[in-house]
């Protein structure tokens, strides 16, 4: 009888330790396929505010006015932010996704992979840095264009 209990305490013990991982595991069945991020816009050292922008990646296209939060869908794709602001400055940026390390464990753990694969699929296991900041570049005048290209050789 003293055997059976000690057996059995350590199987106890061994489903004990073991939770953690089948609770951090599949992200395809805990994790949302949609992030929120919060996004700003800077130009000159200055926070901008009505810097219109189209986030886009292979899941979807979403607007936004800046600064302003929205929400995405997640993907293993970068997604590109384009933003304009009433022709005084543009932005062409990427951010690149990264998986969740905890859930990609759990897939391995529980799944053998195969979790894996869907959430590669899905996006699922992915996040974007939550917040986000776009640098601006100033549009140049029509005046500086010409001034640039202006051509420069001595007149005799």
């Amino acid at each position: 009888m003293k055997c059976f209990l000690a057996g059995s305490m350590s199987r106890y013990l061994s489903l004990l330790l073991a939770a953690p991982l089948f609770l951090s595991g599949c992200a395809t069945l805990s994790d949302s396929p949609q992030q929120q991020l919060e996004l700003h816009a800077v130009l000159d050292h200055q926070e901008v505010g009505g810097v219109g922008c189209v986030l886009s990646n292979d899941m979807g296209r979403w607007f936004v006015v800046l600064p302003n939060r929205v929400t995405v869908t997640r993907s293993t794709r970068p997604l590109t932010v384009s933003c304009k602001k009433d022709g005084l400055a543009v932005a062409r940026e990427s951010l690149g996704s990264r998986a969740d390390t905890t859930s990609l464990m759990g897939n391995v753990v529980i799944s053998a992979g195969l979790g894996a694969l869907v959430d590669r699929h899905s996006g699922a296991g992915y996040s974007y840095p939550a917040n986000y900041t776009v640098l601006l570049q100033p549009v140049k005048s029509q005046d500086a264009i010409a001034y640039e290209q202006r051509v420069q050789s001595p007149v005799f």
